[in-house]
């Protein structure tokens, strides 16, 4: 059970905080800015949330809310040494990256074939999407670099990449359920 009956302990005044298990480790290791930019990405979905409660988009805010609890689950994986990680502690498994594939399939069913890189925009959702797009981008390259430090469970890498596909995908939804325009990249001829 979790218990949060105070919000500031004063144990980080000195540039280090407490993993899972005890550990202190500084406030800038691998581990902490893999967790931490997570944290950002759920931050960043909780914004998307705001043009997701009513409305056309409404079908996509439970799929955003299920995915803010699975980063909860992510970041206390993150937040927590392989030596000590409980038993019946939440994780990320294949199953949470198999119901984003199938959602990524189920969404990009009804958008139109790309024929060039979109350009972050489409509308408030849209634009709100790719920018959390761009935060899982960083926190999956983020976990891939503590990888290389320390044991990291490969689903947790494995679904980072998957959630940015789907947020892509469910920008460019958001955009075609709006009637936004989706305005695609146009590169500028040489010659």
């Amino acid at each position: 059970m979790i218990r949060i009956n105070r919000v500031y302990t004063r144990t980080g005044d000195r540039g280090e905080t407490g993993l899972v298990g005890g550990r202190r480790v500084p406030k800038d290791s691998p581990r902490i800015e893999a967790y931490g930019t997570v944290d950002e990405l759920n931050a960043a979905l909780g914004l998307v949330r705001l043009h997701t409660s009513t409305g056309p988009l409404q079908p996509l805010d439970a799929v955003l809310a299920r995915v803010q609890n699975e980063l909860f689950n992510l970041g206390s994986l993150l937040a927590t040494p392989p030596e000590s990680l409980h038993p019946q502690q939440p994780v990320i498994q294949d199953r949470h990256i198999a119901r984003l594939e199938q959602e990524i399939d189920q969404y990009n069913a009804v958008l139109p074939e790309l024929r060039s890189f979109v350009l972050p925009g489409g509308g408030a959702a849209a634009a709100h999407l790719h920018l959390a797009r761009t935060i899982c981008r960083r926190a999956e390259r983020l976990v891939v670099a503590l990888s290389r430090q320390e044991t990291v469970r490969p689903e947790a890498i494995r679904y980072l990449n998957r959630l940015s596909d789907a947020l892509f995908v469910f920008s460019r939804w958001a955009a075609l359920q709006l009637g936004e325009p989706e305005h695609l990249w146009s590169p500028e001829q040489t010659g």
